[in-house]
């Protein structure tokens, strides 16, 4: 399942928006593992422990929007609207300062 997050940037600067994001949650999760592989230009891999369960999913920077992907083990499933609302909050906060002109690369 998908999750969008709309942004009205061009590409090169929501994929700025989207690096600043992967290299916050870094900082902010550092406790649960986390970890941000970019695979290509355009989709960063994610993943983190919680409760002894990995969660994997990645980050597709798409012309018109951010599209997220999150598995969850069945366990954690109560957890996946959080986790979705606490990436997109971080990621909103870095494209509203690229809109901003706040972003160098």
């Amino acid at each position: 399942m998908t999750h969008d997050i709309p942004h009205d940037l061009d590409i090169s600067l929501a994929r700025l928006a989207a690096k600043k994001a992967a290299e916050a949650y870094g900082k902010r999760f550092a406790e649960y593992d986390y970890k941000a592989t970019w695979v290509s230009e355009n989709r960063v891999e994610l993943g983190f422990t919680v409760v002894g369960k990995r969660l994997e999913g990645a980050m597709n920077i798409k012309s018109d929007r951010l599209e997220l992907e999150l598995e969850v083990p069945l366990m954690l499933r109560p957890f996946r609207g959080k986790a979705l609302e606490i990436i997109e909050k971080e990621a909103r906060s870095w494209i509203d300062k690229a809109k901003r002109g706040e972003l160098s690369q």
